[in-house]
């Protein structure tokens, strides 16, 4: 038989529908990109704002699709954008969108340094208006209008009535588990707490009764009845 030639490796077109481009992975076979994860510098296209897009690679009908996973504000932009006398506030988000369980991390800078409570209310202004959002939207929607900026205008506008803002952005957006893995999880651990608990039958143990043996006759000191005269 002739000998099996080697396996060489091609470039299969990986499609990018939320920055419209599509890029190219050198691998065996198609499904070999499947859960393989393209980091996407985004400098350029939004003219000098640092942000990485990680893609999740999924493949369907011999086609891959990569879908965003995650979302990260480069540090150096933020530190170019921090000056004196002024106040940040960050928080971190655990929370709901339509289709998965994420995580969104804003940054806020107010134009002047401003006291603790005023940015304990800017904080809890921003985490309730945030879940309320990200609950009406799906993943692809969130991470479209983080990058063009349409998320972070009214939120601006709705912390302005506190205190005016020098910089509103969000700085990390994760997605974790999809709805419906997580909700059967949950629900998986419900009904193993709900079992009631399977005791095992005590086996007493039987104790003999401690055999009475004879007791050996004490050894006395027997006085000689007969004493021999002298």
């Amino acid at each position: 038989m002739a000998p099996k030639k080697p396996q060489r490796k091609k470039y299969f077109e990986i499609n990018l529908p939320l920055i419209n481009e599509k890029y190219e992975g050198y691998v065996y076979t198609i499904d070999s990109l499947k859960n393989k994860t393209i980091k996407v510098d985004m400098t350029r296209k939004l003219k000098g704002k640092s942000i990485n897009l990680t893609f999740n690679v999924e493949v369907e009908n011999e086609k891959a699709t990569g879908h965003p996973k995650k979302l990260v504000l480069l540090p150096f932009f933020i530190k170019h954008m921090l000056r004196k006398n002024i106040s940040y506030v960050e928080d971190s988000i655990k929370t709901e969108s339509k289709q998965s369980n994420i995580i969104i991390k804003p940054f806020l800078v107010t134009r002047k340094t401003v006291s603790r409570a005023v940015r304990r209310t800017i904080r809890n202004s921003a985490r309730n208006w945030i879940i309320d959002y990200c609950k009406t939207k799906k993943d692809d929607e969130l991470f479209d209008e983080i990058l063009s900026g349409k998320l972070q205008k009214p939120l601006s506008l709705k912390l302005k009535k506190i205190y005016p803002l020098a910089l509103c952005e969000i700085r990390v957006l994760e997605i974790k588990k999809p709805l419906e893995k997580a909700k059967a999880s949950k629900s998986e651990k419900v009904e193993e707490e709900e079992k009631p608990e399977t005791k095992k039958p005590v086996t007493k143990k039987t104790t003999k009764p401690k055999e009475t043996l004879g007791k050996a006759p004490s050894k006395k000191t027997t006085r000689l009845s007969s004493i021999k005269e002298a």
